[in-house]
């Protein structure tokens, strides 16, 4: 008998053996076709041929064939890499945006080289370091406002018509990752995180450490993610450790390498195991937001509220690779505490179009949190109490789109020195009116649904031949939609008036201040506080 196990094992490891002599094979045979084709294409084709472009291209190409996270970035990206990993890079520390083929400033951060030299929202960004920025993407312009700690950059900026140059001296752009916390009512905390990047947890803690000591009777806390797509996955842990006691499990990796399999627990002692807990997340909310979310609602710590996520449950790791340059490579896939796998999309398989397919609802498999409570993988994190949201309205999008909340804002801005404290400020019928005032003579068109569905009416009626009976009805018809449309301002007041708030309130208050100023009127920050001031209720939904 033993000898019969010796052999077979040896007959694996043979096997074993050959597969890998294979596909080792299969490697170098194919490395040295490509070596081959670069070489040719580079001796032989009629133009020049730039060598870095090309293998650029090449290599991209292979990778989309793997995942959208699987990436290749040559040494002139590094700083996006720093950007991704670190949230910091070299540069002013402002946004931009193109507006009629023209770049301006969007927000400066607070504190930053760009604040400081005291650019404003609506700067016309002429040029930089003498070259003009006509006819360049906002890509172009961050690159050249971009470079090394330290170094200097010059703006020529168009401020109400008048130009003038601003020197600036680069820094090391750190973006805060907590952009705010504070107390909403019914004395609950609220702390909102954006990034999971370096020091993501100990901002976190800080903060809720921060909002229990000046607030000794907070009756809860919420963690808002919404939004955020992820980025390290210990920083993820570390701030599921604030409420979760040391040595459990948060999420383990499971990949092809062994060593790539990784069971990560908590380190330290919790801050609170007993304080009620709810998470906000949304459709953007991805990889290492959900192990936060997903483990919290797994360990039944916490009530996950708002959107289902995205369902990113991909690890990567960055490789160096030669010449400066780094390859992201998807090495793993995230399991949370309950078994679940959060990854939605199956890239390996994909449809006759060559689009990745969504895990199918026949592949979905239950699992139990550690009450009982039922929750299933293939499609991110599902929140135990779901927030519907309208849509948004087509003429908000069409005003946001042509830039009217923008624009509007820096005329108020220049009319107005001051206003009220973020959560005191509201849109005045004064305001709105004005607001409205300020769009007369603007354009911004948009075609609604009842619109394309009186235009088809019209085409088939035509079609069909019943024009002569219908048309008197059809005009009649088009005639009261077209005095209905002209109410949409007032019809869609609430909307609007919330997205001129915010983009008025960056202005005097930087993001902290439009993130506060919104905080009264969401609906799943609202949900959170009647959630969590009702222990019977939180209780209620995590024993279930």
């Amino acid at each position: 008998m033993k000898r019969v196990l010796t052999l077979l094992l040896w007959l694996g490891l043979a096997i074993n053996a050959a597969a890998q002599t294979d596909k080792g094979f299969e490697i170098s045979k194919n490395l040295e076709i490509f070596a081959n084709v670069y070489k040719n294409l580079h001796m032989n084709y009629v133009d020049d041929v730039d060598p870095g472009k090309t293998m650029k291209v090449a290599i991209d190409a292979m990778l989309a064939s793997m995942d959208p996270y699987t990436n290749y970035f040559a040494e002139s990206d590094m700083e996006d890499v720093k950007m991704q990993v670190l949230g910091q890079y070299g540069g002013i520390g402002s946004l931009i945006h193109q507006e009629g083929g023209k770049i301006f400033v969007a927000e400066p951060y607070e504190g930053l080289p760009a604040d400081k030299a005291g650019l404003k929202i609506g700067d016309r960004i002429v040029a930089v370091n003498g070259e003009s920025t006509e006819g360049k993407t906002n890509a172009d312009v961050s690159s050249a406002m971009r470079g090394q700690a330290g170094t200097q950059v010059t703006l020529r900026l168009e401020r109400e018509g008048k130009e003038f140059d601003v020197t600036i001296t680069r820094a090391e752009i750190r973006l805060p990752n907590v952009p705010y916390s504070g107390m909403v009512e019914g004395n609950i905390g609220y702390i909102r995180l954006d990034e999971f990047t370096q020091n993501a947890a100990k901002n976190v803690r800080e903060a809720f450490k921060k909002l229990k000591r000046d607030n000794p009777g907070m009756k809860g806390i919420i963690l808002d993610l919404r939004g955020n797509g992820g980025g390290l996955m210990g920083e993820a842990v570390d701030i599921v450790n604030i409420w979760v006691p040391q040595n459990e499990l948060v999420v383990e990796t499971k990949g092809k390498v062994a060593s790539k399999n990784i069971k990560s627990r908590t380190r330290m002692p919790a801050e609170d195991l007993d304080i009620p807990v709810a998470v906000l997340i949304n459709g953007q909310s991805a990889s290492a937001s959900e192990i936060v979310s997903g483990s919290l609602q797994d360990l039944d710590r916490a009530v996950v509220i708002g959107e289902r996520s995205y369902g990113k449950g991909l690890v990567q790791n960055i490789l160096p690779m030669p010449y400066n340059s780094q390859m992201k490579v998807t090495v793993s896939k995230y399991f949370i505490p309950s078994g679940r796998c959060i990854q939605a999309i199956d890239y390996k398989h994909r449809d006759e179009n060559g689009r990745a397919i969504k895990v199918p609802d026949s592949l979905k498999t239950a699992f139990s949190t550690r009450h009982g409570r039922t929750v299933y993988d293939g499609f991110g994190i599902e929140p135990d109490i779901e927030v519907e949201h309208p849509s948004s309205s087509l003429l908000s999008v069409a005003l946001y789109n042509r830039f009217h909340f923008f624009n509007y804002a820096i005329k108020f801005h220049r009319e107005h020195d001051t206003i009220p404290a973020p959560k005191d400020f509201v849109i005045t019928d004064e305001i709105y009116q004005d607001f409205i005032n300020y769009l007369s003579d603007k354009t911004y068109e948009y075609t609604t649904y009842t619109e394309n569905i009186i235009s088809d009416l019209r085409k088939v009626a035509e079609e069909e031949e019943y024009m002569d009976n219908l048309k008197q009805q059809i005009e009649q018809l088009e005639k009261t939609y077209k005095e209905a449309k002209k109410d949409d301002l007032i019809r869609h007041r609430d909307e609007i008036s919330q997205l001129l708030q915010d983009a008025i309130l960056v202005h005097y208050y930087y993001r902290k201040g439009s993130i506060e100023g919104a905080l009264s009127q969401d609906p799943d920050v609202k949900k959170a506080v009647e959630i969590l001031s009702s222990p019977t209720e939180y209780n209620k939904i995590l024993n279930r």
